[in-house]
């Protein structure tokens, strides 16, 4: 059984960590968030201690090395994306290995600075790339390698998740916490794309906005015109009539790929391979950061070229 500790507990995302960690048989001793409304515990690890100051959990860490002799194997961390590579950093310093949510960081040259703690610390760093383990992402890219040298797809990525004005008032809305929208929410597509297609070939950005994104991205397999938003008035007509708030759809030569379920156990999968002594590590996560780098820095060429449908219609 391994000791884990989780930053960010307060988040939209933790809940799966919490599950993954005892659904694989391990202990969380200690929880952090600057907020307090994390009753989701109580479901999975009630004995854990929390704290909303990051000084007094750091100190409860060292007091359980030091005084209990209890060493932390693992630090699970789920806080804003401006946070990961502190987080990380204090993951390493501990003695443990870090698991962390995606974007790993938002910057490539970030990847290259924690390389370097690895190689001092001994330490591992493992993002949580989930796609990667969903069904029908592996045989997407199991068709794809077996396709003819030289094959491009053409695929249309669409993903639109409706958010309300709380949004822009989250660090979710400053770009410079968040890396702005096609970041936050489209970093694991990007990796997706990556992991299956081949390296990119050409990027570009036909419009980056606080509620919309749109570009097109050239791999070495695939032609990608992709967008993004967390605006419900981009979501499709019949979607909107279910009362339903979220729209998910790739298509790969005009085909749908069906992915909708299987996402709920993900996390759990990713922690499984981690604890094996597999994994996603830093030059895993590096396609996808430089990826959304570029796209958050590219000054947008508006309507023109080879676009998503939503940009012209």
């Amino acid at each position: 059984m391994k000791n884990f500790a989780l930053i960010g507990a307060a988040g939209y995302i933790a809940p799966r960590h919490m599950k993954a960690i005892k659904d694989t048989g391990n202990e969380l001793l200690a929880a952090y968030d600057k907020n307090d409304s994390v009753g989701i515990i109580d479901s999975h690890f009630p004995q854990a201690d929390f704290f909303v100051e990051f000084e007094r959990f750091d100190r409860h860490i060292e007091k359980l090395k030091y005084e209990q002799d209890l060493f932390l194997d693992y630090v699970s961390i789920c806080s804003p994306n401006y946070l990961h590579d502190a987080h990380i950093r204090f993951a390493l310093r501990s003695g443990a290995d870090a698991i962390c949510e995606k974007p790993l960081v938002l910057n490539p040259w970030n990847v290259d600075k924690l390389q370097k703690v690895e190689e001092k610390t001994g330490k591992k760093i493992y993002n949580i790339l989930q796609l990667r383990v969903h069904p029908s992402i592996i045989q997407l890219k199991e068709k794809v390698q077996k396709a003819k040298i030289g094959t491009k797809f053409d695929v249309d990525l669409t993903y639109i998740t409706s958010r309300g004005n709380w949004y822009y008032t989250s660090w979710k809305g400053d770009v410079t916490k968040s890396g702005g929208i096609a970041t936050n929410i489209g970093v694991h597509f990007y990796d997706m794309l990556a992991w299956i297609f081949g390296e990119v070939q050409e990027n570009i950005v036909h419009v980056h906005e606080n509620d919309r994104a749109a570009g097109y991205l050239e791999f070495e397999n695939a032609r990608v015109r992709w967008f993004l938003s967390i605006n419900a008035q981009y979501l499709p007509k019949s979607i909107r009539e279910k009362g339903q708030t979220t729209f998910r759809s790739i298509t790969i030569n005009g085909e749908e790929l069906e992915f909708s379920g299987g996402f709920t156990d993900l996390h759990t999968l990713v922690y499984q391979d981690i604890l094996k002594g597999k994994g996603y590590g830093l030059e895993d996560a590096r396609t996808a950061i430089e990826i959304v780098h570029d796209i958050r820095n590219s000054e947008p060429v508006g309507v023109r070229g080879e676009m998503h449908e939503l940009m012209v219609s």
